[in-house]
């Protein structure tokens, strides 16, 4: 069966120099992948990525736009490395960190569609979260995998890593992507760094911080 958003291809690596380019790039181009999971009970639970979010140390509402730091030393590592982060003292989300070593980028990776262990990824967000919102926003996506600062680190390109990054096939053209500003930033709240699947419910919905500055 072919890969498309919704069906399962056959599944290999993704390459790590895929993740080398500048962060908008990389960003772009982790729409249609696949976060793939290791249980405990031996089975795969496969998220295809429908929403990504771009950072570099050059972007005011970067973590790294400060600098080098013990939080942020994973985001100047090498790329295809997992950058966890807790947020509003109750949410964790996960970011893949992009671009050469010593310059700290990363993609937060906003949403997902489930394509394996739905009962398993519904279990852990609770039987009342609507199907839409299942892993529609990084906090929901990182309940929905089980996901918190225990993973942060983790090599994403590593064949056995037990969170990793790989492909199927999908190709995303570019007529099926929607490409805008970034959701609840305050600094640079503007910049067309948020990346989606045009046509998927599935996505986190557009908000403004109310602190932004006004649109030009």
């Amino acid at each position: 069966m072919p890969a498309g958003v919704r069906t399962l291809g056959d599944r290999s690596a993704f390459p790590r120099d895929e993740l080398g380019d500048a962060a908008d790039l990389v960003a772009r181009r982790l729409l249609g992948t696949l976060l793939v999971r290791s249980e405990e009970d031996g089975s795969d639970t496969v998220v295809r990525i429908v929403e990504t979010e771009a950072y570099h140390q050059t972007d005011p509402a970067s973590h790294s736009f400060r600098g080098r730091t013990a939080r942020t030393e994973v985001m100047f590592g090498p790329p295809g490395h997992t950058y966890v982060y807790f947020t509003y003292g109750m949410h964790w989300c996960v970011n893949v960190s992009c671009e050469p070593e010593g310059i700290g980028a990363a993609v937060l990776l906003r949403a997902g569609i489930a394509l394996t262990n739905t009962a398993l990824v519904r279990q852990r967000r609770g039987e009342r979260a609507r199907e839409r919102e299942l892993l529609a926003g990084p906090a929901r996506l990182t309940s929905g995998l089980g996901l918190d600062g225990s993973w942060n680190g983790v090599d994403l390109c590593a064949p056995a890593a037990p969170l990793r990054l790989e492909s199927d096939g999908l190709v995303v053209a570019d007529a099926g992507v929607a490409q805008g500003p970034r959701v609840g930033v305050r600094q640079a709240a503007d910049v067309p760094w948020r990346f989606r699947l045009a046509d998927v419910p599935e996505v986190s919905r557009y908000s403004r911080h109310p602190k932004a500055p006004p649109r030009p």
